[in-house]
């Protein structure tokens, strides 16, 4: 202890207390601490405490920050008046701010999420921070079953490290272990199956694919030795059959009980579906928007409000997706005689070198767009005018050869007239927000010309106030969601299902 109280004064001499101002307004938080302001305060304590007993608070908190949470904890058990400093939410937000998962991410869970579903849609008072992340602490790890890929007739399999804490595409099904994002919680962990589960448009198709997920989580869990009745799930659900018509809604209602069967039939725990939507969205830490989600084979635009899939309003789908751009610049590269050996490559080549151009026009006219990318066990690739004009098949279908189908602008207007003429009793702005997610979403200049091409295709009167905004996680992004949702401090019971609850819930899955 004296050596570092020690280390504490030499660096509170060097001036290291300066960077508390900018943690203490970070986000301009609504809430105050406990104790008043930190400077110039001595902590008295009620019982001795040796050199403690008289302690600039300052420097008692820098003390705190370098003991750890777990040890701060253990302070509370000093004396009264420590376990009141321990308690202060600005050290309880500084541990939170130094997890592994981003501080924004764990701000928006806890203050939206926490409640389940349906979400408030009402403020609520901020709650301890200390008690927040004493809860997370609890959290059991969760399966997270990525159900967004197209089944593929020869499915391949990779067993990624077991120190990875993120989410990875690099093959069609593949198992997935990664800890928790707190570091409070590393030795739970979180397993993630992304499987190709066949979540197509019929139901007798769809068995298959609960076959297949049976199998590849059994799969994981001999794996990882872990047992079934230890790990709620959490399983995100494609976007399809999304319509407000009568069939659909037998559809998804079919599609529910199957996934309860199946995953209850593992004796897992709990169980918690939402809408591979709704998790993109929270990604991008919003609960109400419009997700445009750029997917394999088509697009998709899903209206949502507070977490809910307006199925009223309906869900405007188009009929390119990062597969056909792929294959429009693979076709490309064979015209200029340049050999690639396998799809994979073109991808990589797609997503290093191209872009959307803010103005097509004006960016054929420009005589150099040359950029070059070098691809492992491929050599060197330089593209030209195929950097822009791949891109350019979102707004531009035909380009592709696809006549009849819309544009990615043409696609998102027309949801959000849907939106505006719904007139829905609640805020009127929520759906001019308008979140990208996908791989292809990632491409440099999308959000930007998206945003420009519907505030053309609008009156003034809707598009004002639209703005585009990118989920940071791509085509990971509804993984990251769930991921948000694994690591509540409520969770699992505000958001999950159990076995012995699912016939007497009025709770239905977030479609």
């Amino acid at each position: 202890m004296t050596q570092l109280l020690r280390r504490v004064w030499e660096s509170v001499s060097s001036g290291w207390n300066s960077s508390d101002s900018t943690s203490n307004s970070l986000y301009n938080l609504d809430y105050s601490p406990v104790h008043g302001t930190l400077s110039d305060q001595i902590i008295i304590c009620s019982s001795s405490t040796g050199a403690f007993d008289r302690l600039p608070l300052d420097i008692f908190m820098q003390i705190l920050k370098l003991l750890g949470p777990k040890e701060a904890a253990r302070l509370t058990c000093v004396c009264k008046s420590w376990k009141f400093m321990v308690s202060d939410n600005m050290l309880w937000i500084f541990f939170l701010q130094n997890q592994q998962d981003p501080w924004d991410s764990i701000f928006f869970a806890e203050t939206n999420l926490r409640s389940g579903f349906p979400l408030r849609t009402y403020p609520r008072q901020m709650q301890s921070f200390m008690h927040i992340y004493g809860e997370r602490a609890k959290v059991p790890g969760a399966i997270i079953v990525d159900g967004m890929r197209t089944i593929l007739p020869n499915p391949s399999f990779q067993l990624s490290s077991s120190s990875s804490s993120s989410s990875s595409s690099s093959s069609s099904c593949f198992l997935q272990s990664s800890y928790k994002g707190d570091e409070i919680s590393r030795n739970l962990v979180t397993l993630s199956l992304h499987c190709t589960l066949g979540f197509v448009i019929f139901l007798q198709q769809f068995i298959a694919g609960v076959s297949l997920l049976i199998t590849f989580t059994n799969i994981s869990f001999i794996w990882m030795r872990v047992k079934s009745s230890m790990h709620p799930v959490i399983i995100s659900i494609p976007i399809s059959h999304y319509d407000d018509t009568g069939a659909d809604k037998a559809f998804r209602r079919q599609l529910k009980e199957a996934i309860y069967s199946a995953l209850f039939g593992m004796k897992v725990p709990s169980v918690c579906a939402v809408s591979q939507a709704t998790l993109a969205l929270f990604s991008a830490r919003r609960t109400s928007g419009i997700l445009v989600n750029i997917g394999f084979h088509q697009t998709s635009v899903v209206p949502i409000l507070h977490g809910k899939v307006m199925h009223k309003v309906g869900v405007v789908s188009m009929g390119v997706g990062g597969l056909k751009l792929t294959e429009y610049l693979k076709e490309q590269l064979r015209l200029r005689n340049l050999h690639v050996s396998s799809l994979y490559t073109v991808r990589s080549l797609k997503e290093n070198l191209c872009y959307v151009a803010f103005d097509y026009e004006n960016e054929l006219k420009k005589e150099n767009t040359k950029a070059s990318y070098k691809v492992a066990s491929e050599g060197l690739f330089t593209l030209e005018k195929e950097r822009f004009q791949t891109g350019e098949i979102l707004f531009q279908p035909h380009i592709a050869g696809l006549i009849n189908a819309m544009g990615l602008h043409q696609a998102v207007a027309n949801c959000i007239e849907r939106c505006h003429a719904a007139k829905m009793r609640t805020d009127h702005t929520w759906f001019k927000t308008v979140v990208l997610a996908g791989g292809t979403a990632c491409l440099p200049g999308l959000q930007e010309r998206l945003e420009k091409e519907v505030h053309d295709l609008l009156p003034p009167s809707i598009s004002n106030g639209i703005r585009v905004i990118t989920s940071p996680y791509g085509a990971d992004s509804a993984w990251y969601g769930a991921k948000l949702l694994s690591n509540l401090s409520t969770f699992p019971n505000s958001w999950c299902i159990t076995e012995e609850t699912q016939s007497k819930s009025k709770r239905s899955l977030i479609w």
